[in-house]
């Protein structure tokens, strides 16, 4: 089937690496797009609470997925959040099509867009990161726990239900935070005259236009991959989210290639032996020159 051209896509909050991730849909999107730009806002790999008793092939699958779009052309900006913090230390960084990231802002027919994760305003994790972390493992918990209830609800033929959205939109504190979020997200963006405020990190998706008196700027936010399986999609100008849930073609999509290749063969593609043989056979080569035109080493190594 045809992929639909777009011109900016955007995931977040994919979580790899936790029993709440989305793989398969995640893969089945991204083959159904072809994007010039693809944007990773935060929390793709889920660092915090890696285990390599947990890390699947699907999961593995999406990250051969992202190398491989980039590999055909695709501009992929890997921007950092709270859970890959640790990519960080490597921002600015490039390699090929792949560029990670604190940051981002992009030109889009002649708007400003501001893309950044969003855990900057969480005070939770800016002073006490434990309380953060903590908060994480019991998210993910309820997310587990979430699974089984929706398997049993499934059997007796009843629709799925979300422990943690009944939880969000419950809890008074909750509600505030996200209020708050994005109050101070489109405050900023108006004052910086950013037209595009693009975040992730709560994930709540969202496009919302929102002015005050010192201007108007456009809220989007990109959701995640957990709960509501949901991106942002810019084309002929204009945003959208995109709800995998409502999409009755992503079934289509799925890569069998992916589904059938073993996690030897997969680690294999994502790590490309074959440039790092090529990289040995020119070592080799330069060794070799070296010889001939007599720049041996001594018996004083010299």
């Amino acid at each position: 089937m045809k992929k639909r051209k777009i011109e900016v896509a955007v995931i977040s909050d994919v979580h790899l690496g936790t029993y709440g991730c989305h793989a398969d849909e995640l893969i089945a999107y991204l083959n159904s797009i072809q994007p010039k730009k693809l944007v990773l806002n935060g929390d793709i790999i889920d660092i915090w609470q890696f285990s390599k008793r947990y890390f699947p092939a699907s999961h593995l699958k999406v990250l051969k997925k992202l190398i491989g779009m980039a590999s055909k052309g695709t501009e992929v900006f890997y921007i950092t959040g709270n859970h890959d913090e640790m990519l960080r230390k490597f921002a600015p960084t490039s390699m090929g099509n792949v560029k990670i990231l604190n940051k981002l802002v992009l030109n889009l027919d002649g708007k400003k867009a501001w893309i950044f994760h969003g855990d900057v305003f969480d005070i939770s994790i800016q002073k006490a990161k434990w309380i953060a972390r903590l908060g994480s493992y019991g998210y993910d918990f309820l997310i587990l726990l979430n699974s089984l209830v929706n398997w049993c609800l499934k059997k007796l033929g009843r629709e799925k239900y979300s422990l943690s959205k009944r939880i969000k939109n419950s809890v008074k504190t909750a509600v505030k935070y996200i209020n708050d979020f994005e109050r101070v997200a489109t405050e900023l963006a108006i004052e910086n005259h950013y037209d595009y405020v693009v975040c992730g990190h709560i994930h709540q998706p969202k496009k919302e236009v929102v002015e005050n008196k010192h201007g108007k700027t456009t809220y989007l936010n990109s959701g995640d991959w957990v709960e509501n399986l949901t991106a942002l999609e810019y084309s002929f100008k204009r945003w959208k989210v995109y709800r995998y849930n409502h999409d009755k073609l992503s079934p289509f999509f799925v890569d069998e290639d992916l589904k059938e290749m073993d996690m030897n063969e997969l680690i294999a593609s994502i790590t490309n032996t074959s440039d790092i043989e090529d990289m040995e056979v020119h070592e080799e080569q330069e060794e070799k020159s070296l010889d001939k035109q007599g720049f041996t080493e001594n018996s004083d190594g010299m």
